[in-house]
């Protein structure tokens, strides 16, 4: 069973430094209020933890029935 995430953003990138943009870009989300599903891996919850204030996150388990 793979953990997943939905990560959306909530705020705008607009006046945000270019790292924080690159961030974003590399998770997938280039519009407001757009989610994405990631694998929970160390690498991703890094990118999460830097731009933390400009996303929101959902728990969810990937489960077949």
């Amino acid at each position: 069973m793979v953990e997943k995430l939905n990560i959306t953003l909530v705020k705008s990138m607009i006046g945000r430094p270019e790292k924080h943009r690159r961030v974003l870009y590399g998770m997938g989300l280039r519009k407001m209020n757009k989610t994405v599903q990631l694998e929970d891996t160390p690498s991703i919850r890094g990118m999460i933890n830097a731009v933390s204030h400009l996303v929101k996150v959902e728990e969810n388990s990937d489960e077949i029935k």
